[in-house]
């Protein structure tokens, strides 16, 4: 059985898919690499099966028609033979020393009867342009070189950083069996990857390496705040459900609640911010209809996340708030470097 499943999904991925296959590769035969072209109309698919016929023990190449991040990934699970599963975005790559770090780990894992379900990693804002490179780090919030479970966490991630799918390396078992689908046709599916799969986690592991370095430059990326705004309604989509998704009562250990109230937490405000950013009657209606949703569905929650900081900061009545709330948001934004 192969140790590890690779999956980059590509969508008219010519320019730029080679350096994350390439990258991939470095992991060998233990690693497979499983290429879905998403309906390229480009000679995406022609790069992918060239790959495969060069390396047929590593490669695969998947074609179907056009259903969007979310689809090529269901495809990807579909068809994963490895362990573990990890994603790469065909604008993305693994960093070499931290992938032979990772597999090693995992190769241990594969022979011990101690299961990690998940382990997390440190990702690099990779921005084009930037000289310093954001690195999100998880040092001093996850236990180190073990085998760890939720009640072992002692420290809560800040409201400025949260795990990213770009973060998980994910049991491939466990994905299957928490049942993950993701919307086709729908940005930022990313979110719930990332979110869904951990209600279930048990066993995690965080090595402190930075594997994976997420570009950010591109004028058409998803991530790009222009791009959001224009499909605002697509991240509401994945936001509730996100929200539908919440099952508290799976959850055993304080920690991991707050983990994924932390989550939420910070879900609701990109939402929020991105609809206060656009500033229309209709999109401020459609933040109040997020939280309503968000109560009717768990009042808990809703409660446990408007008492907080971001939630007051996100629901103050006045044009004068929200710019506050903005202004902050656009601070982040500048020290992490994100879209």
């Amino acid at each position: 059985m192969k140790i590890l499943t690779v999956v980059i999904p590509c969508y008219n991925s010519e320019a730029y898919m080679c350096k994350a296959i390439d990258h991939a590769l470095i992991g060998g035969p233990d690693v497979e690499v499983l290429i879905v072209d998403d309906g390229s109309k480009d000679n995406t698919l022609r790069i992918a099966r060239d790959y495969e016929k060069r390396y047929p023990d590593i490669v695969r190449a998947v074609h179907q028609e056009n259903k969007g991040h979310g689809g090529a990934l269901n495809t990807g699970l579909e068809n994963a033979t490895g362990l573990y599963f990890k994603v790469c975005d065909s604008d993305d790559y693994l960093d070499y020393d931290a992938y032979i770090r990772v597999l090693n780990v995992l190769r241990r894992a594969a022979k011990s009867p101690k299961t990690i379900d998940v382990m997390i990693n440190n990702y690099m804002y990779d921005k084009q342009g930037a000289r310093h490179k954001k690195v999100m780090r998880y040092k001093g919030f996850f236990p180190e070189h073990k085998v760890f479970t939720w009640k072992d966490i002692k420290h809560r991630l800040p409201n400025s950083k949260y795990v990213l799918m770009h973060s998980l390396i994910y049991r491939t078992e466990l994905l299957r069996e928490s049942g993950i689908h993701l919307p086709e046709h729908t940005f930022y599916v990313d979110n719930l990857m990332a979110f869904q799969p951990m209600i279930y986690a048990k066993n995690l592991y965080y090595l402190d390496v930075t594997l994976y370095r997420y570009f950010i430059g591109r004028n058409d990326q998803s991530v790009n705040e222009d791009v959001m705004l224009t499909r605002l309604d697509q991240q509401l989509r994945v936001n509730k459900m996100m929200i539908d998704e919440y099952r508290p009562h799976l959850v055993e250990e304080r920690q991991h609640l707050t983990y994924l109230v932390h989550y939420m937490s910070i879900m609701m405000s990109i939402s929020s911010i991105l609809l206060m950013r656009k500033g229309d009657k209709a999109s401020l209606a459609a933040k109040k209809e997020l939280w309503d949703y968000l109560k009717a569905k768990d009042k808990l929650l809703f409660a446990r996340l408007r008492a907080g900081f971001l939630g007051m900061a996100l629901n103050m009545p006045t044009a004068a708030g929200r710019k506050i709330a903005i202004d902050v948001y656009h601070l982040v934004q500048k020290i992490y470097g994100f879209n």
